[in-house]
């Protein structure tokens, strides 16, 4: 089973909210949609679930186009959270997982087993405005999964949780990978992305400005980073040309040059003026590439 986006567009009036999208995630694959607010994430997801229709173009997943018939096979967790806040977590996770088709039997018993994956078990009874808003996220990534999709949208799944419930969640979404969920989701948090996703596509005013397998953009990404430490001072760098970008560390300095090349004019030059006690050349990181690509256009 695929989801195939084949040059998507979506237009509200004159505006080109997403225009030409092209790609394709495999069954059971982790895959990235990144990009600054306005996009055009959030609508090739809507799209995707069949809440929009494209203006030009197509979304099929296992050769169909989805809609409400397929709810059963969609999970979604929206960056706009909906939980009924007077209704305990129990009975708005059995109304929401009997809207997918669920039985009472099976969906107590998924319901525990996910309260359990989160720690969650003594909130089964409260209700959801009783809850701090790190559990209700909690509560409504449990909504989206307990029918065990094939396909899971997550649309920023992991804003406004602290470290340790942003591993927790991690894990349970490689969990459902490892059981075949076919993934895609969305989030400013670069580092999360690069620990997940095999393959990334990365928008700019709706146009797809990066995509492919992670690690060979990183890899053929002309940008490397280097980090240094000496026993003197290394602020001579600032003025260096092959230095793009100059960062002061706690312990040494950090720098970006356009290739390998340059890296080795860098480190002949800071040799030839002492002892180095590291030198570290290292691919880009996601963050960079994105803050390279995006640029200016992150508050739009």
């Amino acid at each position: 089973m695929t989801l195939i986006i084949n040059d998507v567009k979506k237009r509200f009036n004159e505006h080109k909210a997403v225009d030409g999208i092209t790609l394709t995630v495999e069954k059971g694959s982790m895959f990235g949609m990144l990009g600054a607010n306005g996009a055009g994430k959030t609508t090739t997801f809507r799209m995707i679930l069949g809440l929009l229709d494209p203006t030009e173009g197509e979304v099929t997943w296992n050769n169909q186009r989805l809609s409400y018939k397929q709810t059963n096979l969609i999970g979604y967790l929206p960056e706009e959270r909906g939980l009924y806040p007077k209704i305990t977590v129990r009975d708005q996770l059995t109304y929401l997982a009997k809207l997918k088709g669920m039985k009472k039997g099976a969906i107590l018993e998924e319901m525990k087993s996910w309260l359990n994956r989160f720690k969650a078990e003594e909130y089964e009874n409260k209700k959801v405005e009783e809850l701090s808003k790190g559990n209700q996220q909690k509560i409504q990534f449990i909504a989206a999964v307990l029918h065990k999709p094939e396909l899971l949208i997550l649309d920023e799944p992991f804003s406004g949780l602290d470290p340790v419930n942003s591993d927790m969640l991690k894990d349970a979404v490689r969990y459902l990978q490892d059981q075949g969920t076919t993934i895609v989701f969305s989030s400013h948090q670069m580092r999360n992305v690069e620990e997940m996703c095999e393959d990334i596509i990365m928008l700019k005013k709706g146009k797809a400005v990066l995509q492919g397998n992670l690690n060979e953009i990183k890899r053929s990404y002309g940008m490397k980073s280097i980090s240094i430490r000496a026993d003197y001072d290394l602020s001579f760098l600032k003025e260096d040309q092959h230095v793009q970008k100059y960062t002061e560390a706690k312990n040494g300095v950090s720098i970006q040059v356009e290739s390998e090349e340059k890296a080795k004019d860098v480190f002949q030059q800071v040799a030839a003026k002492g002892f180095v006690r590291k030198f570290e050349v290292e691919e880009p990181s996601l963050h960079d590439i994105f803050i390279d690509k995006v640029g200016g256009d992150a508050d739009e």
